[in-house]
């Protein structure tokens, strides 16, 4: 019944003029060929199609055919009978119908799944659809951009597989379709490469897939993990992806040294001025992942030009390691650490020069490890994050050393992370009166960073609890200068400050240890007498009061050697001025 009403249809519009056809026909032969796909009547189809008298009428209505013979493709089981024939019929559609009709129809279609059907389909339809838009004689450039970005939107759905086994596996088919996408877009970079006239369509169609490397590199190459590099990387399909997209972007014109460089300058060298300005933020995101592919995966290193110094390097890519960093998935973060590692174990020790701090991520770099550090969920990213300050402390000169301890004690407002700088402060002292002098670190200028570090932020109102690694780790400090400079040399300048020392740090810090002690052995006898902290099991009610007072009893103890030291030193200096 549905062959023959079909026939009816056509043999009705074979006598009219293109241009003659009524929408009502459209209508009445997409329900035909609907009805004969879903009663089985294919070969009957495929006869009606490849009929050269049909050939207007398919030209025009036969794109409403495309969708029923997709979704039978989809659902049916792979080795269903007939499944030669829709891929027939597919094929047929793409040659003979009108190009811009089955474009528009194509991409619904890739628009329509979601879950694991949004890969099946795209793995269906790009030859389909490279075929359709390769016909197409007027605004490739505009076809080529809305496929591209059609794609990449439905793309960006499916999940990133991160560990080895999730790559292998690719349940979500994203990285088949990684690697069928390059095949489709290739073709196109082709007709940019072999466009020697640099035409405004040619212009436009590098413009759209400029676009499309950019969306790219930010997914799903930004959270994308990589195999490990011992591995064999051949066998990576997202590595692959991101080189054949670094690939593509030298092949236009517009190599990753002249991208990565000039990102974020006032002064471009490079064009697409517009797309930089309407999209930064995802244009900073896809530059870092750029960097990130280029300097830790080592994709296209080889085109680094070998005059180019350590330094150099690592301020170019400070701003993209920023952007990570600022990121909150781990996989992202991830790699501003080993962007940073790559960039700092290029430099020797001590010979990062200070000026460099002036430049802002040179500071909101090292302020992004301490958020990793003190906020990360995972510890080995919270002990990476540390590994990173120490080594960048490590790589600037005395100043910036300086420079960075004064920032960070500034803006961490956590014990921890200050306790971990005033080490570093007393590790450059020591090396300071014991192999070179450092102005930065005695007299004046130490004297003002010590400011910082010996003293109570609120007094003797002070959280002592909150604050025991910081507080440790300045009476260890101050312990370490009483004992290593003499009243006499005075080289810190430790001397001439002490009566400020003790008004600010030691006398609000005796009040405090006395007002908090105080507060938890009553707590504790209350916790006796069964006055409970409310969610808080009593045993562990006691367990954490006990702690508290001996971190209190610790501070104490140092406190009164440190004390005592002073207290020896002075009265020796007195002596021996005497005698």
């Amino acid at each position: 019944m549905a062959v023959e009403e079909l026939h009816s249809i056509i043999k009705r519009c074979q006598i009219l003029e293109e241009q003659d056809f009524k929408e009502e026909d459209f209508g009445l032969f997409q329900l035909a060929g609907q009805r004969c796909i879903d009663e089985g009547h294919i070969d009957q189809l495929l006869e009606i199609i490849q009929n050269e008298k049909n050939k207007v009428i398919i030209k025009n209505m036969g794109w409403n055919l495309v969708g029923p013979v997709v979704r039978c493709l989809l659902w049916n089981d792979k080795e269903h009978d007939k499944r030669k024939y829709y891929f027939l019929i597919l094929d047929l559609l793409v040659k003979l119908c009108n190009p811009k009709e089955l474009l528009l129809g194509l991409l619904e279609l890739i628009e329509e799944p979601s879950g694991k059907q949004i890969s099946e389909i795209i793995l269906l339809l790009l030859r389909p659809l490279q075929t359709v838009i390769q016909k197409l004689r007027n605004n490739k450039a505009y076809s080529v951009g809305l496929a591209l970005s059609t794609l990449w939107s439905q793309l960006s759905l499916l999940p990133v597989p991160y560990s080895k086994e999730q790559i292998r596996a690719d349940d979500y088919g994203l990285c088949q379709c990684c690697k069928a996408l390059i095949e489709f877009t290739k073709p196109f970079v082709e007709d940019v490469i072999d466009n020697k006239e640099n035409s405004m369509e040619n212009e436009k169609l590098k413009d759209e897939i400029l676009k499309f490397c950019f969306r790219s590199l930010k997914c799903p190459l930004l959270t994308a993990q990589f195999l490990e590099q011992s591995d064999d990387t051949g066998d990576d399909p997202l590595r692959c992806f991101a080189s054949e997209i670094i690939g593509f972007l030298s092949a236009i014109g517009h190599p990753f040294l002249k991208m990565i460089f000039n990102h974020g300058r006032k002064k471009k060298t490079w064009d697409y001025l517009e797309f930089e300005e309407e999209e930064d933020k995802q244009l900073s995101d896809s530059m870092a992942s750029l960097a990130y592919l280029v300097f830790v995966q080592g994709i296209s290193i080889d085109q680094l030009p070998m005059v180019l110094s350590p330094s150099y390097l690592l301020q170019f890519n400070m701003g993209h390691i920023e952007v990570l960093l600022q990121r909150t998935e781990e996989s992202v973060f991830s790699k501003g650490l080993d962007l940073l590692e790559n960039g700092l174990l290029r430099i020797e020790d001590n010979s990062l020069l200070h000026q460099y701090l002036e430049i802002k991520s040179f500071l909101t770099v090292p302020q992004g490890l301490v958020k990793v550090m003190t906020l990360c969920p995972t510890e080995t990213l919270r002990k990476k994050g540390l590994a990173m300050l120490q080594l960048y402390i490590n790589k600037l000169d005395p100043q910036g050393k300086y420079t960075l301890f004064r920032c960070l004690l500034n803006t961490s407002n956590h014990s921890g992370v200050e306790a971990f700088i005033i080490q570093n402060i007393k590790n450059q002292i020591d090396m300071s009166l014991k192999r070179t002098y450092n102005k930065w670190f005695t007299g004046p200028q130490l004297i003002s960073l010590l400011d910082l570090v010996l003293f109570l932020p609120e007094g003797a109102e002070t959280d002592l609890l909150q604050n025991s690694d910081r507080i440790m780790a300045s009476l260890n400090l101050l312990r370490y200068l009483v004992i290593k400079d003499n009243e006499n040399d005075n080289q810190t300048g430790l001397w001439t400050e002490l009566e400020k020392i003790e008004n600010n740090f030691l006398k609000p810090l005796h009040t405090g240890l006395n007002m908090s002690k105080a507060h938890y052995e009553a707590e504790i006898k209350n916790s006796q007498g069964r006055e409970e902290i409310p969610n808080m099991p009593p045993e562990m009610q006691l367990k954490v009061l006990h702690s508290a007072l001996f971190t209190f009893d610790l501070i104490e103890s140092v406190l009164a050697r440190v004390e005592e030291l002073i207290e020896i030193k002075t009265k020796s200096t007195s002596e021996e001025n005497k005698g």
